[in-house]
């Protein structure tokens, strides 16, 4: 993947520096990355809208790659998120902008359209939907007591715990565990085993991915390691705590929901019924939702001209609009 020029810059956002890549001139575009991801995810969407005449901006967020990393999980909130992205907005002098977020990053998109709806023209969540916060049960109990103890959320609080698991394994290696999941249903190791031994490599490399690319990631982790985005897990309750003044908001942005049909937990999860249900619609009611057959959790490397083609297709219709 031929990026070509590119600019790389830190700016200081909300007490901390970001490490931001961009290119192209226009609207602007932040492509926020997930687990256990880094700029570098967007690099078939970078060059696509920038060459379709857009702004492409893609942080390295809090805790990952070349930007800060605070070492308290409490300074992972979505607040704390949110209000990184709002900087972010400010520093390039722009009152909106569009967002496109996958996994974790679909979080944080939806929670910065939560909380700040003024600064957003739209926004793409990918593989993760928007899930209503619950007004009685915290997000670690819920999963514990659904998945059980093994599930890979529930393993990743302990802090130190998935790290010392994952260092029993090169960063390559850790990886390929990841990014090349394939699996459809939750991520539950069987009792006694970490989740990283579970997860397996497939035998050949799929198309969608090289293994100079995987190595680009694996130099990148092995610089700045594993606790900063295991994090984002570690707030997970806090999230709920401070979130409690939303309980019931919708989400009033215009939105494009993007996933797989062979997304993790698609069908299992009871994601496929509820993502075409009315329930979703009523949370998010301008609501687009695209499901690409095939796809897994990595879509926008995976099926990465169709994601972006479905991206463009969304911008356009919200400037003609």
């Amino acid at each position: 993947m031929d990026l070509g020029e590119v600019n790389h810059q830190r700016i200081k956002t909300n007490g901390i520096w970001l490490h931001v890549v961009e290119k192209g001139s226009g609207p602007l575009v932040l492509l926020l990355h997930g687990f256990p991801e880094f700029w570098y995810s967007w690099r078939h969407q970078i060059t696509f809208l920038a060459n379709h005449g857009y702004h492409a901006v893609a942080p390295d967020l809090r805790g990952y790659g070349d930007s800060d990393s605070p070492l308290s999980p409490n300074s992972y909130s979505v607040l704390h998120l949110a209000g990184d992205l709002v900087g972010l907005l400010d520093y390039f002098g722009e009152q909106q902008a569009f967002v496109v977020g996958h996994d974790w990053g679909a979080v944080i998109g939806w929670h910065l359209s939560l909380f700040r709806p003024d600064r957003l023209k739209g926004l793409i969540a990918i593989s993760v939907p928007y899930f209503p916060r619950d007004p009685v049960a915290k997000p670690i109990e819920f999963f514990t007591g659904n998945f059980g103890d093994e599930f890979y959320i529930s393993q990743f609080q302990e802090p130190g715990r998935a790290e010392r698991a994952f260092a029993r394994y090169d960063y390559l290696t850790v990886m390929k565990k990841f990014l090349m999941i394939n699996k459809t249903d939750p991520l539950i190791a069987p009792s006694g085993m970490e989740i990283i031994d579970y997860l397996q490599i497939p035998a050949v490399l799929p198309p969608w991915i090289t293994e100079e690319e995987l190595q680009v990631y694996a130099d990148k982790f092995e610089e700045s390691g594993f606790t900063g985005p295991l994090n984002y897990y570690r707030a997970m309750d806090l999230n709920w705590e401070l979130s409690a003044p939303w309980q019931g908001a919708k989400v009033t942005v215009p939105t494009k929901y993007i996933v797989g049909d062979k997304e993790i937990g698609f069908d299992t999860y009871g994601t496929r019924e509820y993502v075409q249900g009315d329930t979703f619609k009523g949370l998010v009611p301008d609501l687009e939702v695209v499901i690409l057959e095939g796809g897994h959790h990595f879509i926008h490397e995976e099926r990465a001209h169709e994601v972006s083609q479905e991206i463009l297709t969304f911008l356009q219709k919200l400037s003609v609009d």
